[in-house]
């Protein structure tokens, strides 16, 4: 059966054709002809047709502002429909593989495995019981399209599923290409780069698109093909448990934003819950003119009897309209009073759900009546979705979680009982330890939550925080707002701080309630070496025992991928942390605690990215209890969760890497690691934390990284309402790592996705190691060929020729004292690389390689375009736009920023 009308290349080919005509009728054949010049000239080059890119370089001379600013919409919109004509590649391979029964990583494939491994149903049940997954959405300012550009590009990406998948009369398929055409000439006139910076709330509502949008509706869609396949594994009935939770930081992480303030948190709260209680009751609705059984033909049972009943004493006004309307139709009866329910839950009236495990009991009794009266296909068709929905989603579509930085609690702390006369700043740690451990316990608060007269700004915002935290748990229900992490947490003192300011507010009632998860987020060297000492002290302090017990005894802990890799570069940062995760597992199971680590990842393969399912397998055994969350930010919560397909794809593709990761882990609960790799990596790692750390320290680095790359224009880009810097500091530490990581991909040298691993692995075979162990670590060993794998990502799509040219912008002696370190260090890196991984390339996928041949020759003009741009020291404002416009072209030429 044919699924497609269409392939990638003709996709690419009319889209590329569309644009030109939108182009030249937009312009002029002037602007037309110089952006075919640049671009054949371009290929030629890149096809080995021409030795050097002096034509493109010529031609970008000679191009006033304007032209500039022409050619620079031009590339950037062609990669905009690009990435939506490799979308559509994707959607047409899921499919495919789908119906073919080929599609690897999917949650069919995963129950195979464990089939064919002699897991029974018991054994699988264990699995899934264990299992849970919680995607976690950012705000971090790493999506450099508006919001206005990204709709613009759905409406195209629907009319291409249409000619691709919906079978068509001519008139009909001239429809959509002329709608294509029109969207293509809008796209071509809106603005893409941004006037302001977003606010707050626009990062909220964003994060908010993917979760009403798709993640709503494809979720049931997940939890049915796990059931159908292990329905073709296994004869007993197994039940699947809930198995994904979806949170968000977008509009409660105060860290480094101040525009993160309670009225944007409870504005966030409130538009949730605004936003999922109808979506309910739309869906109730649909049920009623499903479920019109009459009451001669079926037999309730008295559980859903029992609720019918109960359920018109408390809302008799609505029973008797439902009783009238539907006088012997009792399942519409119910249906009635529970759309009025859910509408009340935020009403002032009587009669609202408390909670939605009463709206899901309620479901679950009709799913039970319906099966007892030989209706089990409706139950499984209509209402098992709405309950995985109800179950995933709660009344508050995606869980809040607060965080900020350590010092405002310990400052606003040391501030608030100064005035009581207590020494806290003065304190050292073990002082502290004791002093808040005594506070908690005690009866009685100890600081007037809410007298903050004399206390700074920043001390008050703390105050009011908690305060509000537990007016909004009152509000919209604990599991609305339940988690608070700590940035740059590094010793007990600073968990404990926020147990004693939410002790204060009655967050937490010791012993027997506690209304928050306390995630410390270590991301320093000192934390992560120190883990032992900050967790150990929080496992025996008997304040914090009481708290972890009234949580069911599991500690979230968070890592920070992208910190340490700024602070320590790729392989001493990833080891650091695989060594800390399964020390972490091993103070967390000496201390009879259930772990669950949060893997704080970015888009980029620097900050942790790449494949999450590949991630996921790689972990060490020790460390896959079955839950786990992780962050999506950025560009890659577009490229994952805006088509459905895809993301159905990745919400299977993490199912199947949690459940195998999991059931190999009960098996193999420590990974047993041949002491020889072990040694390879211990001498590797310092190594090359080494190399990198005294690059960055190199007399004159900063001043090199800010002539070399585009990152004051990065730093003003308005991308998101989050400063780029936590102070006014100019150096590598105070930046964060985000613009870091953005600034060294848009000059084509991906140093933080690779530097020094050459150096590192070098140092190993200098001291008596061989090639032959290291690809036999490749081969067999998860962790390493993952990072590998990721490391030959980086350093496919870095251009050591175009990075040159960036070279070239900073001063000379800059220039010749680091650019070439960097050249050599990358040469090295792919020989060895190639070596270890024993291919002809770098990449290990066809369709990568393809991917970046395809995209190359059209991002190489928009980096010289702003190299040259970069290189003046006065720029017209048009200039000004099209730098900017340039920098989102290479993100979307690139398909990644920070």
């Amino acid at each position: 059966m044919t699924l497609h009308a269409r392939e990638i290349n003709q996709d690419v080919r009319e889209l590329g054709e569309l644009l030109g005509d939108v182009l030249e009728a937009q312009s002029s054949t002037e602007a037309f002809e110089i952006v075919e010049r640049i671009r054949n000239a371009s290929i030629e080059y890149r096809r080995g047709d021409a030795e050097t890119r002096t034509e493109v370089g010529e031609t970008l001379d000679r191009l006033n502002p304007e032209m500039q600013d022409i050619v620079a919409r031009a590339f950037t919109t062609y990669f905009e429909l690009i990435n939506l004509a490799e979308e559509r590649q994707r959607v047409r391979e899921i499919r495919e593989g789908s119906q073919e029964g080929v599609l690897e990583d999917s949650v069919l494939d995963a129950v195979k495995k464990l089939s064919d491994q002699g897991a029974d149903a018991e054994e699988v049940a264990d699995v899934l019981d264990d299992v849970l997954i919680q995607p976690t959405f950012t705000a971090h300012p790493t999506e450099a399209r508006r919001k206005t550009v990204k709709a613009k590009l759905r409406s195209v990406a629907n009319d291409l599923e249409a000619l691709d998948e919906v079978r068509l009369t001519d008139r009909e398929e001239a429809r959509i290409e002329r709608d294509l055409d029109a969207e293509v000439t809008s796209l071509w006139q809106t603005p893409q780069v941004r006037d302001r910076r977003p606010e707050v709330t626009d990062e909220a509502l964003n994060v908010q698109w993917y979760l009403e949008n798709v993640l709503f509706d494809v979720i049931d869609e997940v939890y049915d093909e796990l059931e159908r396949a292990i329905d073709e594994e296994y004869a007993e009935d197994i039940d699947v448990p809930r198995l994904y939770e979806f949170r968000s930081w977008a509009g409660s992480d105060r860290d480094g934003n101040p525009f993160v303030t309670p009225e944007v948190t409870e504005e966030t709260l409130e538009r949730q819950r605004d936003t999922i209680l109808p979506l309910y009751r739309d869906r109730l609705k649909s049920l009623s003119g499903v479920l019109s059984q009459d009451a001669s033909n079926i037999s309730t049972d008295a559980t859903f009897d029992e609720r019918l009943s109960d359920h018109k004493d408390r809302l008799p006004g609505v029973a008797t309209e439902a009783e009238e309307r539907y006088p012997d139709e009792p399942y519409r009866q119910k249906l009635k009073l529970m759309r009025e329910s859910v509408l009340r839950v935020s009403d002032v009236r009587q009669g609202g759900y408390d909670g939605p495990e009463e709206l899901l009991k309620d479901l679950r009794a009709i799913a039970d009546s319906l099966r007892q009266n030989d209706a089990g296909v409706i139950a499984e068709s209509q209402v098992d979705p709405l309950i995985r929905k109800v179950d995933t989603f709660g009344f508050s579509l995606a869980s809040l979680d607060l965080r900020d930085h350590r010092k405002m609690h310990t400052d606003a702390i040391a501030e608030a009982v100064d005035r009581q006369g207590i020494d806290y700043a003065g304190m050292d740690e073990d002082e502290r330890v004791e002093f808040l451990t005594e506070a908690i316990l005690q009866e009685g608060t100890v600081v007037d939550m809410e007298d903050t007269e004399g206390l700074s700004d920043d001390s008050t915002r703390v105050l009011r925080r908690f305060r509000e935290t537990a007016d909004w748990q009152n509000e919209f229900g604990v599991d609305a707002i339940d988690t608070y992490a700590i940035s740059w947490c590094e010793e007990s003192s600073h968990v404990l701080e926020v147990l004693f300011l939410a002790d204060q507010v009655g967050i937490v009632d010791l012993p027997g309630y506690c209304g928050l998860d306390i995630v410390p987020l270590l991301e320093s060297e000192y934390a992560l070496s120190g883990a032992r000492r900050i967790m150990g002290t929080l496992f025996e302090n008997d304040a914090y025992q009481m708290a972890l017990d009234a949580r069911n005894g599991v500690q979230e802990i968070m890592l920070g991928y992208s910190d340490s890799n700024k602070e320590n570069g790729f392989l001493a940062a990833n080891w650091s942390l695989y060594n800390n995760q399964k020390r972490l597992a091993e103070i967390t199971d000496d201390y009879d605690v259930e772990m669950r680590l949060f893997h704080g990842r970015g888009g980029s393969i620097s900050r942790g990215g790449g494949p999450m399912n590949d991630a996921m397998l790689a972990l060490p055994n020790e460390t896959v209890t079955g839950q786990i969350k992780f962050t999506e930010q950025g560009e890659a919560i577009a490229e994952k969760y805006a088509n459905h397909d895809i993301a159905e794809r990745n919400l299977e593709q993490m199912l199947n890497a949690q459940v195998r990761a999991r059931h190999t882990a009960m098996h193999e609960p420590v990974e047993e690691i041949p002491d020889e790799w072990m040694e390879a990596m211990e001498t590797a790692a310092p190594a090359a934390r080494d190399e990198y750390q005294d690059l960055l320290e190199t007399d004159g680095f900063v001043d090199y990284f800010e002539q070399a790359t585009p990152i004051t224009v990065i730093e003003n880009l308005n991308m998101g309402s989050r400063p780029a810097s936590r102070s006014e500091d100019r150096s590598v530490d105070d930046l964060r790592a985000i613009p870091w990581v953005f600034s060294w991909t848009q000059a084509r040298c991906i140093i933080p996705g690779w530097y020094s691993i050459a150096t590192g692995l070098n140092a190993y075979l200098d001291e008596g190691g061989d090639v032959e162990t290291l690809q036999q670590m490749y081969e067999e060993w998860p962790f390493f060929r993952t990072k590998i794998d990721n490391a030959s990502l980086a350093l496919a799509r870095t251009e050591m020729d175009i990075a040159e040219q960036y070279a070239d912008l900073a001063d000379d002696d800059l220039r010749e004292r680091i650019f070439p370190r960097i050249e050599s260090e990358y040469e090295e890196t792919v020989d060895l690389v190639l070596e270890i991984t024993d291919r002809d390339g770098l990449l290990a996928r066809d369709w990568l390689e393809q991917n970046l041949e395809r995209r190359n020759p059209y991002v190489d003009p928009l980096n010289l375009l702003q190299v040259r741009l970069l290189a003046q020291s006065h720029l017209t404002e048009t200039e000004k736009r099209t730098l900017r416009l340039t920098v989102q072209g290479i993100a979307a030429g690139m398909k990644n920023t920070g």
